[in-house]
């Protein structure tokens, strides 16, 4: 299979990628997902008039007739008023407790004047209907609550709770299955045998996955076998969503990755993307499970990330956002050969973007202090500084 556009191969694995099947999580399990139904209220909220302070609730065409009402009880929070309330009486009343039939006003306590249980009001622009929270002025019955496609953050979580809402309907967040190849490889904090690197892939990779809120995910270390290889495959195939490997997708005699593939099922979309870093990045599908092989180099890795596993992760949880993008003069010159798609390391500032040294496919340095990727198309060969390029903003925070 040739070679093919860094557009095609994002369609591609765009495309194919489905959204998880919805499932019915309680409101405490469900932070950070997107809702997969609107959702409609039951009832009113309030169900009742509502006073919004402590204060005195009564009829205000009462009160202008009267001038002084007689107090005749208190309504706390949870009580259910007694009766119709008469012209010439006021209740007690507290935040959060039902206005009585009868009253359509609350005067907050700070501006009354209580005497032997007769209350004065000392307020010259006191208005009918002050301080009271008409039934349903949050929502309504058979109203729209929250709509398909929502974020479920604190507040919309606090929002269901507070109509009654119990649990939701929602896309599940994708189970990862992350296979390290390489026998190369050693664990950060142990001793570097000679002709041995530090194993980062995972770690970024985790990184990234946790800033997305993504945590159910599993790590495993391949040897550079093919029987092991395939045999780790097929296991996460079994037990994850999506499967990403790192490493060992190149032609090299211990590059085993595709060979595994293919024993195991997948049916390959892509193979090899005109684009630096990442040329040899793989792409199949097992049924609906996306399997993305990414090159070792540690720039590689982290750049086809945020380009092609980003969205299908996104698609999966049922959200639509990708990485933003923005347009940003350059702050340097730049030139490269033509027929590759560059994704350079960057840094914006909000005003221009420069492209940050060590680009290398090995290096991470650069990574570590960029907050954009600048997209410098196959078919150009240089750019001014000030020049308008593409930049891709990474996730923050």
């Amino acid at each position: 299979m040739l070679m093919i556009s860094v557009t095609e191969a994002q369609n591609i694995a765009l495309a194919r990628t489905v959204a998880l099947p919805v499932v019915t999580r309680p409101l405490l399990q469900a932070a950070g997902m997107i809702l997969a139904e609107d959702v409609y209220a039951g009832v009113d909220v309030p169900a009742f008039p509502q006073s919004s302070m402590d204060g005195y609730a009564l009829l205000f065409s009462g009160w202008q007739s009267n001038q002084k009402l007689k107090i005749s009880g208190e309504i706390a929070a949870g009580d259910q008023p007694e009766g119709l309330l008469s012209p010439e009486n006021a209740v007690r009343i507290f935040t959060g407790a039902p206005v009585p039939p009868g009253a359509d006003t609350v005067i907050e306590q700070e501006s009354t004047i209580v005497e032997d249980g007769i209350l004065r009001i000392n307020k010259p622009d006191f208005q009918a209907g002050k301080n009271v929270r008409p039934q349903g002025s949050e929502i309504k019955a058979g109203q729209i609550a929250l709509n398909k496609g929502a974020v479920l953050s604190p507040a919309a979580l606090g929002f269901l709770a507070g109509i009654g809402v119990s649990e939701v309907p929602v896309f599940p967040k994708p189970r990862i299955g992350i296979i390290v190849t390489g026998k190369e490889l050693q664990t950060p904090g142990r001793p570097l045998e000679y002709g041995q690197v530090y194993e980062s892939n995972s770690v970024a990779l985790l990184a990234a996955l946790q800033q997305m809120h993504l945590t159910d995910t599993s790590v495993l270390r391949a040897d550079d076998r093919l029987e092991h290889v395939t045999g780790l495959l097929q296991q996460q195939l079994e037990q994850s969503d999506v499967v990403l490997l790192t490493g060992g997708i190149s032609v090299g005699e211990y590059d085993f990755v595709l060979k595994a593939t293919e024993l195991c099922g997948v049916e390959q979309q892509f193979y090899k993307v005109r684009q630096r870093p990442g040329k040899p990045l793989y792409f199949g599908m097992k049924g609906n499970k996306p399997v993305f092989a990414l090159p070792g180099n540690p720039a590689s890795v982290l750049t086809c990330f945020y380009e092609y596993v980003l969205p299908a992760l996104y698609k999966m949880s049922g959200r639509q956002r990708v990485l933003q993008v923005a347009k940003a003069p350059l702050a340097a010159d730049f030139k490269k050969t033509a027929a590759l798609t560059h994704f350079l390391k960057g840094y914006y500032d909000g005003n221009t973007v420069m492209p940050l040294g060590a680009q290398e496919s090995y290096r991470l340095r650069s990574f570590a202090g960029a907050n954009c990727l600048i997209v410098i198309g196959e078919a150009v060969t240089e750019c001014r500084a000030g020049e308008l390029v593409d930049i891709h903003l990474l996730p923050a925070g």
